[in-house]
């Protein structure tokens, strides 16, 4: 992956007086309430670069990035997680992936998203339209992927992630996704929460966090000021007997390299590989879904390949 250029200089002096991109685990009520929490501003941005999204698009994938990072939390070692959205509306859908390290990828299906008013707000029910939200899960000692599916009812990814882990893992869930743009359109502060049931939960502890919850300042303003994510839980929280459990990185990269897509020119047949010698273009462009990285490749490099 090559990682492009954020060029707002403004965007750049900003970033670089936050607190590092980072995940943070706490246990909540002595151990009755996993909270997994994000500080993620960095990552979007330069999500935001490599992919060169509009404020929409950005608000859209960025959503889906936060939530990723969220769920990789939940799994170990060199096991990943997918987050896939198909849907019949402008959005198009989108697929995210993310490792337990914290690693994070993943595209938009429509860039542009094809808008035909101006948008009053971020409510994006009628951008997915109907669709289908899907959780694969990719353990590295398990052949076979787990894979949960929900119909999307409420066209917000945090509700539908919620009413996910409901319906096909049976745990009270709440997830917050927080992007804050300034006035220019850039993204000031993003963070996010996720907050798991676990075993033996009390249903008064439950009840309680649901009224908090309506009450929480947001995340993205918050971390904007030059806060961190942790600083936010353990304010927020504090009724509640917050206990710190964990830091873990987070970040945008994909594992995509020349080297790989090389891999996949040597793989071609005969007959596609000598297409390509004769009628080009030059130099050749395969550009990576996950993280539009291009990589370039000239006629001399392909006869040596093919050879």
């Amino acid at each position: 992956m090559i990682k492009k250029k954020i060029e707002d200089k403004e965007l750049t002096e900003h970033l670089a007086s936050l607190p590092k991109d980072g995940r943070e685990v706490f246990l909540l009520q002595n151990g009755q309430i996993r909270l997994t929490a994000l500080q993620a501003t960095e990552m979007l941005c330069q999500m935001r670069a490599n992919h060169e999204l509009g404020i929409l698009e950005t608000y859209v994938l960025g959503q889906a990035y936060l939530a990723a990072g969220l769920l990789s939390a939940t799994v170990k070692g060199n096991d990943r997680i997918q987050l896939n959205i198909e849907c019949g509306g402008p959005i198009g859908g989108l697929s995210v992936e993310a490792w337990a390290c914290g690693a994070v990828r993943g595209y938009l299906k429509n860039v542009p998203i094809a808008v035909t008013k101006p948008m009053e707000s971020f409510d994006l029910n009628e951008l997915y339209g109907p669709g289908f939200l899907s959780i694969v899960k990719l353990l590295e000692n398990n052949k076979t992927p787990f894979t949960g599916q929900v119909m999307m009812q409420y066209g917000d990814l945090a509700k539908d992630l919620a009413l996910y882990y409901l319906q096909s893992e049976q745990t009270p869930s709440l997830f917050f996704l927080s992007i804050q743009f300034d006035k220019t359109g850039t993204i000031a502060g993003a963070g996010a929460l996720f907050l798991q049931a676990l075993p033996g939960c009390e249903e008064g502890v439950l009840e309680s966090l649901q009224k908090k919850a309506s009450t929480l300042p947001s995340i993205g303003s918050f971390l904007a000021k030059g806060s961190d994510i942790k600083e936010y839980v353990e304010n927020e929280f504090s009724d509640f007997g917050v206990q710190h459990l964990a830091h873990q990185g987070l970040g945008f990269s994909c594992p995509c390299d020349r080297e790989n897509f090389s891999g996949y020119l040597k793989g071609l047949g005969k007959k596609e590989q000598q297409e390509i010698l004769e009628n080009g273009p030059f130099p050749l462009q395969l550009v990576c879904f996950n993280c539009n990285t291009t990589y370039n490749f000239e006629k001399e490099e392909l006869v040596h390949l093919f050879a």
